[in-house]
């Protein structure tokens, strides 16, 4: 029996966080806009096409940024805006999907795998990409192929705003003529080393047996081969949940000002929770993250009993924070992440309407959603 052809899409929603900003201000269009940070010692979470031409990109100082474009447009950046967007993509994704994988805030694939006896599968993302930007006004681009990785390839390839099929049969031809550094996983580490054995396209990986690399590169060298003949494959992770939510704050000014410190940290452990909260989540291990003036950066996490609660997590993060802090060096950032995240709570369910906890944080939420995530907050984040 003939096994079934696999077909796999990748969307990407095109530069997304911006692009969510345009959205809520249309006089950003075209422009050079960063978003990350609202200081010069902020980090580049997301640009636009317009501020790349500049040679900014994610992860690149707002400092470095701004002198390659002194003119670009720095926003501080919302979740709470991103993550309402993403989820409405979500959910027309999963109302349309056979399966799929949520990848990321911004990235999902879509398991078609022998759809093509009842659609064509061609068609039918094209259709779904456009449903997409009529409902929500995003760009967003996607590949079509017969695996994961040349589906994201393919997705890079047809930015911004585009769409590119592979078609099955034609991978490798696809692949030969691409730069080494298409392949994900392939960063400034990786890159020099291909490099001094003369990798430098994707093509450049066959001249090598497989058994030649894996003595070069280890494990890794067999991947290489198995990607550079198109035969590299992962299954789709459809189960998938996210792993860990977090916050951290580059501060304007270094600071030894413990005060000042607790405040943030309650602030950070509010924002954090509400987001855990929006995704319908619960936590069981909480992480406080602190970075001194020298780049010295040490962390602590503890785990707890599962909880969304404000008033159970911040206690913890002021106790890490008390454990970590070092009171005479200036402090340059300060983060909580929450990890070994959960749908399903202690019982009694917190979710449930009788619950008195629940229905006093639903009544929050339902404020923050109305009014902004700070519009409510804990007398102890507040500046004295």
């Amino acid at each position: 029996m003939n096994q079934p052809q696999r077909y796999i899409a990748h969307f990407d929603l095109d530069s997304f966080f911006v692009s969510v900003e345009v959205i809520k201000n249309p006089a950003l269009q075209h422009r050079p806009v960063l978003v990350g940070g609202s200081s010069e010692r902020g980090v580049v979470a997301a640009c636009s096409y317009a501020a790349r031409k500049f040679g900014i990109h994610s992860a690149m100082p707002v400092k470095r940024a701004l002198q390659l474009c002194p003119h670009a447009i720095v926003l501080p950046g919302s979740y709470k805006d991103y993550s309402r967007f993403s989820n409405r993509v979500t959910n027309i994704i999963a109302r349309a999907a056979p399966a799929f994988q949520k990848a990321s805030i911004d990235e999902f694939y879509i398991d078609l795998t022998g759809m093509d006896a009842f659609f064509n599968p061609l068609q039918w993302t094209i259709d779904l990409r456009q449903q997409i930007m009529d409902a929500t006004g995003l760009p967003i681009s996607f590949g079509l192929a017969t695996t994961k990785l040349i589906a994201k390839i393919a997705t890079d390839k047809a930015k911004p705003n585009g769409y590119l099929f592979v078609q099955p049969g034609k991978e490798k031809d696809f692949l030969v003529s691409l730069s080494v550094q298409k392949i994900p996983g392939v960063g400034k580490h990786t890159l020099p080393v291909l490099q001094h054995m003369g990798i430098y396209t994707i093509q450049d990986i066959l001249q090598f047996t497989p058994h030649h690399l894996e003595q070069k590169l280890g494990k890794w060298g067999q991947t290489l081969y198995l990607i550079a003949i198109g035969r590299y494959d992962i299954p789709l992770e459809t189960g998938h949940e996210a792993k860990s939510i977090s916050t951290e704050q580059t501060f304007a000014a270094n600071t030894t000002d413990r005060a000042f410190l607790a405040q943030k940290i309650v602030q950070m452990t509010e924002k954090v929770a509400y987001e855990l909260r929006q995704d319908g989540l619960f936590t069981a291990c909480i992480a406080v993250k602190i970075r001194y003036a020298d780049f010295t950066t040490n962390s602590k996490q503890i785990t707890i009993p599962l909880t969304f609660c404000d008033d159970e997590l911040i206690p913890v993060a002021q106790q890490l924070l008390q454990q970590l802090h070092q009171p005479n060096l200036p402090v340059r950032l300060l983060g909580v992440r929450l990890s070994a995240l959960s749908k399903h709570g202690q019982a009694p369910d917190l979710f449930h309407q009788t619950n008195t906890k629940a229905n006093l944080y639903k009544a929050i939420d339902a404020v923050k959603n109305k009014y902004g995530v700070y519009a409510l907050q804990k007398g102890g984040s507040l500046k004295r």
